[in-house]
């Protein structure tokens, strides 16, 4: 099972979800940001790193939310998802397609990757 981790970024009272490019697994579908875990790196440094790479910018991380195993056909992973601020940098997407800042009360209306479906209802649920 790969271990994934994801952030689910506040800025503004808002929320950062990005969607997946043409030539990635999943392609299209809207995902939290994140990354595989690396051998030896713990989950926290794991998703700063992430976010450092894929968008370019700094994050704090606030209180992890419950992991999520998902099996997709092909590959499972174990998706870890931590709550996270906004800090610093401009977003520069480096793998992703686009992104968007979106209010919590509209994250339902996007074509999620499975594994995130789980996490967007804990987020819709919780008093964030």
């Amino acid at each position: 099972m790969i271990q994934v981790t994801c952030a689910i970024i506040l800025k503004d009272g808002k929320i950062l979800v990005t969607q997946r490019s043409e030539s990635m697994k999943l392609p299209l579908k809207w995902e939290f940001p994140g990354g595989k875990l690396e051998e030896g790196e713990n989950e926290v440094d794991c998703i700063i790193r992430e976010i450092k790479e894929e968008l370019n910018i700094d994050i704090r991380i606030t209180k992890p939310l419950t992991p999520q195993a998902h099996d997709y056909g092909t590959f499972k992973i174990n998706l870890i998802p931590f709550l996270a601020e906004y800090v610093s940098g401009e977003i520069i997407l480096a793998e992703h397609q686009t992104y968007k800042m979106v209010e919590k009360s509209n994250l339902k209306e996007l074509d999620w990757a499975e594994a995130d479906i789980e996490i967007v209802n804990e987020v819709v649920n919780s008093k964030i």
